[in-house]
C-alpha cells in the first residue's frame, strides 16, 4: 500500500521544517506530526515536548507559538482547510454523486439550517418542538398519570398505612414515609416527576442527535459563542447540558482552550437548567406563559452578559472553529431507540440512587437538627425575593441535585403567584450546581475554579432574583 504526505502551503512547511530538527525525543510517532499538532496549538502534545526535550522544550515552543503570530488566520484552521480540500480531491477522484430529489432537498434544507435569516426561524421551531415534548407530554400529561394518579391516588397512602402498621418508631416511620421520606418523597421525585421529563428528554434530543442537526446548529451560532470566548464547537457540551449538567462539564474536555473549558464549565454552571429541571420549568410555568417568557428572557440575558464580560476578563486567544457537516438525514428509529434507553438505563441505574440517597441525608438533617437550620440560613434571602419560607425547603433540595429542587419547587407551586413562581424560576435555575456537578468541576477544573464559580454564583443568583422582583412589582406585571 503506497502512502503519501500531505503538503500545506509555504509558510506552513517552513514552519514545520523549523520546528522538526530541534524534536529529538521518543514520540512513537513522527518528528513531522509533533510538530504539526503544537502549530494548532494543542495543550497535551507542548506538555509532552516538555517532558520529552527538557531544557531544548523552550526553544521548541517559542518556534511554533512564532510561526502563528504572523499568520492572518489561526494555523489550526488552515490546517484543517487544507485536509478538507485534500480530502475532497481525493473524493472527487473515486466516487460521483447522483443528483436525485432527495440529495438535493437535504442540502437545500442543510444550508437554511446555516443560514441566519432562515436558520433561526428553524432553531426557534426545534425549540418549540422541545418545549411540546418535555413541557407538554413529558411535564404534563406523563406527569400527571404518574404523580398524581398512581403515586398520590393508590401508591402513597398505601406505603403510609403499609409503614405506619410496621414500623413503631417516629425517625423510621418519617425516614421510610416521612414528608421527605425515601418513598414519598425520594421515589416519588425519580419516578413520578423526573422520569417521564428526563425520558421525553431523551427522546428529543436523539432524534435531533440522529438527524445530523447539531452541527449545523454549531455553525449557526459560532459568531455568537465567539462574542462570548467559545465557538460553535461549545454548542455540543451546551445542548449536553440540558440533559446533565454534570455530564456536560466532563465534555468540556473537548474544547481546544484552557479559556474555552473554564468559560464554558461557568456558564453552564450558572444558566443551564437539565433536563428535569427544564421540564418541570417549563410544566409550573406553562400555565403563566408571561412568566415562561420572562424566565426564558432573563436566562438567556445573563448567559450572555456573563459571557461577555467572562470573555473580556479572562486572557487567552480567541477560538478558531472549523468542523465537517455529517448528512442531513431523516432520524432512523433503531438509533433512535438505542440511545434513548441507553441514556434512560444510566438514569436508572446512576439518578434514582442519588434521590435516595438525598432522602436519606435529608432525614439525617433533620433528626440532627442541620436542615431546618440551614432553611433559616436561607430564609433571609428568600424573604428578600417576596417568596414564601417554604421555599428555601426546594433550594437546599436543588443543592443536592438541581432536578430535586425543581421537584420540591413544583410541589409549592399552588402556594404562590405567578410573579412568585417566575422569580423562584429565575433563581433556582441560577441557583449553586449541585453536588454532583461541583464534585466534576473539581476534578476537571480544579478547586480554585471550582470554589470560585461557587462563590460567585450564589450572591449573584439571588442578587438577580432580588432584582427580577422589584422589576415586576415596580411594573406592575400580572403573571
Amino acid at each position: 500500500m503506497s502512502t503519501q504526505t500531505l503538503r500545506y502551503d509555504a509558510a506552513t512547511e517552513a514552519a514545520v521544517g523549523g520546528l522538526v530538527p530541534g524534536l529529538r525525543g521518543n514520540y512513537g510517532f513522527s518528528a513531522r506530526a509533533v510538530a504539526l499538532l503544537l502549530l494548532t496549538g494543542d495543550e497535551e502534545i507542548e506538555a509532552l515536548v516538555r517532558a520529552k526535550e527538557g531544557a531544548e522544550a523552550d526553544a521548541v515552543l517559542a518556534l511554533a507559538r512564532a510561526a502563528g503570530e504572523g499568520s492572518a488566520e489561526p494555523l489550526a484552521l488552515r490546517l484543517a482547510e487544507s485536509r478538507h480540500t485534500a480530502a475532497q480531491l481525493l473524493l472527487d477522484g473515486v466516487m460521483r454523486e447522483g443528483g436525485f430529489a432527495g440529495r438535493r432537498l437535504a442540502e437545500r434544507l442543510s444550508e437554511a439550517m446555516i443560514n441566519p435569516l432562515t436558520g433561526v426561524p428553524i432553531l426557534l421551531l426545534a425549540l418549540a418542538g422541545l418545549y411540546l415534548m418535555v413541557g407538554v407530554l413529558g411535564a404534563q400529561v406523563f406527569v400527571g398519570w404518574l404523580e398524581q394518579g398512581l403515586f398520590e391516588r393508590w401508591l402513597s397512602p398505601a406505603v403510609v398505612r403499609l409503614v405506619d402498621a410496621a414500623v413503631p418508631w417516629q425517625a423510621g416511620r418519617d425516614l421510610l414515609a416521612g414528608p421527605y421520606g425515601i418513598f414519598t418523597l425520594g421515589l416519588r421525585y425519580s419516578i413520578a416527576l423526573i422520569l417521564p421529563i428526563v425520558g421525553t428528554f431523551f427522546l428529543a434530543f436523539s432524534l435531533i442527535e440522529d438527524s445530523g442537526y447539531l452541527p449545523r446548529l454549531a455553525m449557526l451560532i459560532d459568531r455568537l459563542f465567539k462574542r462570548i470566548g467559545l465557538n460553535g464547537r461549545a454548542v455540543i457540551p451546551m445542548v449536553l447540558g440540558f440533559g446533565c449538567d454534570t455530564m456536560a462539564t466532563l465534555v468540556t474536555r473537548t474544547l481546544e482552550t484552557r479559556r474555552e473549558r473554564a468559560i464554558a464549565t461557568l456558564l453552564l454552571a450558572l444558566a443551564i437548567p437539565c433536563s428535569a429541571q427544564l421540564g418541570v420549568i417549563l410544566a409550573m410555568l406553562s400555565i403563566h406563559p408571561g412568566g415562561l417568557a420572562i424566565w426564558a428572557g432573563v436566562v438567556a440575558i445573563v448567559f450572555l452578559l456573563v459571557g461577555f464580560l467572562a470573555a473580556r476578563l479572562m486572557p487567552g486567544e480567541e477560538p478558531a472553529f472549523s468542523m465537517e457537516l455529517p448528512p442531513l438525514r431523516a432520524p432512523r428509529p433503531g438509533n433512535v431507540a438505542v440511545k434513548t434507553l441507553t441514556r434512560m438505563e444510566w438514569y436508572l441505574r446512576e439518578v434514582i440512587p442519588l434521590f435516595l440517597l438525598a432522602s436519606l441525608l435529608i432525614w439525617l438533617g433533620q433528626v440532627t437538627g442541620v436542615f431546618p437550620w440551614l432553611i433559616g440560613v436561607l430564609s433571609g434571602p428568600i424573604g428578600a425575593l417576596g417568596l414564601p419560607r417554604e421555599t428555601a425547603v426546594a433550594f437546599l433540595f436543588g443543592f443536592f441535585r438541581r432536578d430535586y429542587g425543581a421537584a420540591g419547587l413544583y410541589d409549592l407551586r399552588a402556594q404562590m403567584t405567578g410573579a412568585q413562581l417566575t422569580v423562584a424560576a429565575v433563581t433556582l435555575t441560577l441557583f449553586l450546581p449541585c453536588v454532583a456537578q461541583f464534585s466534576v468541576m473539581l476534578k476537571e477544573r480544579g478547586w480554585k475554579m471550582a470554589v470560585a464559580v461557587a462563590g460567585f454564583i450564589f450572591p449573584f443568583a439571588f442578587l438577580v432574583g432580588w432584582l427580577l422582583s422589584k422589576a415586576i412589582g415596580a411594573l406592575g406585571v400580572t403573571l
